[in-house]
């Protein structure tokens, strides 16, 4: 295993579905605050795999997790493939607080799915 990740007290996962929008935010965001429990280092990994549509409303709520899990000296990564979440982050210009992992076993070892694609290719 490797040796950064034995830092974390836990790893979360979150997996959304459907659409994320102005209706479907305040759960998605009880969902991340629920996921927060507790103390101490904390990996939080949003997959959104299965997300056919989202808007800017759930950028509020995985900022606010994204600080939380940095304070505690963990971290948030998102897993997602859909060209709508690209373009919602790019837009927020988050893309780098975001980038995009291909699988939950990418986002906990790190390997942002551009990286992944380019290490498959060689």
């Amino acid at each position: 295993m490797n040796p950064q990740h034995d830092l974390f007290d836990e790893l979360r996962v979150i997996t959304a579905g459907g659409e994320l929008d102005l209706t479907t935010a305040p759960a998605f965001a009880r969902d991340l605050v629920d996921a927060r429990h507790g103390s101490g280092r904390l990996l939080l990994v949003v997959d959104l795999r299965g997300v056919t549509f989202m808007d800017g409303s759930v950028l509020e709520p995985l900022c606010a997790a994204w600080e939380d899990c940095h304070e505690r000296l963990g971290g948030l990564r998102v897993v997602h493939h859909r060209p709508g979440a690209d373009l919602v982050f790019r837009a927020a210009g988050l893309q780098d607080r975001f980038p995009r992992y291909a699988t939950v076993e990418d986002a906990w070892w790190d390997v942002p799915a551009d990286r992944a694609t380019a290490d498959r290719g060689t």
